[in-house]
């Protein structure tokens, strides 16, 4: 085997694959393949999780090229367990039941742990919540997201899924995977966006420049294919009110979306800055979900209230 360091801790490792998919002619270097086109890892990622990587079955190093048609696989070690302790954390709730919580998720809460957030996180109310139902063990020991179906931004708030069980974790995550899951944002973007409804279509990749950002490509091959569909609710002075439709879950869709139109969210404190919004937060907001539950074969529709936060924008017109 080619030595790229890799030195699995235990047995359970995480497996996966894909074929590459880039313009004719072009060559990448496979870990920069994986972080910025495939997205499973980050290029220090790699590296933490002792992963091997394999074109066509043949061990590689990190370094390698690959091109248009070539079958990648990954084997890493898993992120080392964390010691989460159950925490008091309100929690908005829209809907309950023996399987899903459903909640209104507010602005500054994040998601689940991860670096620079290990406490004060959805997923340590949810321990908290649930204490004396052993719904950590039902996880499993290794699952550090427990319950956690998707996700939403630090900063932007609304309707969010959990599941209190593994199934009913994998039968909501399969509609998002799917793309059966239906969500509605509400936003406030600078400027006033013609035409007033379309549909964004392009690919998304980590900036160069900047590691925490993303940007975007016009071409096939060029990162993950992201599809939005927005419509202007009204226009005002120098900003505008738009309902936007995610077809597809990348990080930071949404803001890089509306960037890539030349109108920012208002109060993006990545993508929106020089834009002399003083102390304005982030006006993104989740206000409806639209999935089937566990046991029902109709699909329900949750909402979230537009927050205070939106308000001062629309009273002033």
């Amino acid at each position: 085997m080619i030595d790229s360091g890799f030195s699995p801790s235990s047995g359970d490792l995480i497996k996966a694959e894909t074929v590459v998919v880039l313009p004719e002619g072009r060559a990448e270097r496979v870990d920069k393949y994986i972080s910025d086109v495939w997205g499973i890892l980050t290029r220090s990622q790699i590296k933490q999780r002792s992963a091997q990587v394999y074109i066509g079955g043949v061990p590689v190093k990190f370094s390698r090229k690959v091109a248009a048609g070539d079958l990648v696989s990954i084997e890493y070690n898993p992120p080392e367990k964390m010691d989460l302790e159950p925490e008091d954390i309100p929690l908005d709730v829209i809907f309950e039941n023996s399987d899903v919580l459903v909640i209104n998720k507010a602005q500054g809460l994040v998601v689940h742990p991860a670096a620079g957030n290990f406490t004060g996180t959805l997923v340590q109310g949810l321990l908290y919540r649930y204490q004396e139902e052993d719904f950590e063990d039902s996880f499993g020991s290794k699952d550090v997201r427990p319950g956690i179906v998707h996700r939403l931004d630090k900063d932007t708030s609304g309707v969010l899924i959990t599941a209190k069980n593994p199934e009913a974790l994998e039968f909501l995550s399969a509609q998002f995977r799917d793309k059966t899951a239906r969500k509605r944002y509400v936003a406030l973007v600078k400027g006033n966006p013609r035409p007033r409804e379309g549909r964004i279509d392009n690919y998304l990749v980590r900036d160069p420049r900047n590691r925490k950002k993303f940007t975007w490509r016009s071409g096939p091959g060029q990162g993950k294919h992201a599809v939005t569909d927005y419509r202007v609710v009204k226009d005002f002075d120098g900003y505008s009110l738009m309902f936007l439709y995610p077809r597809t879950g990348r990080t930071h869709q949404l803001r890089v979306h509306t960037l890539s139109l030349g109108h920012p969210i208002l109060g993006d404190p990545v993508y929106g800055r020089n834009m002399g919004q003083g102390s304005i937060t982030l006006m993104l907001h989740a206000s409806r979900l639209t999935i089937s539950l566990p046991g029902e074969a109709v699909a329900r529709s949750f909402r979230a209230p537009l927050p205070g936060r939106f308000l001062p924008f629309l009273k002033e017109n």
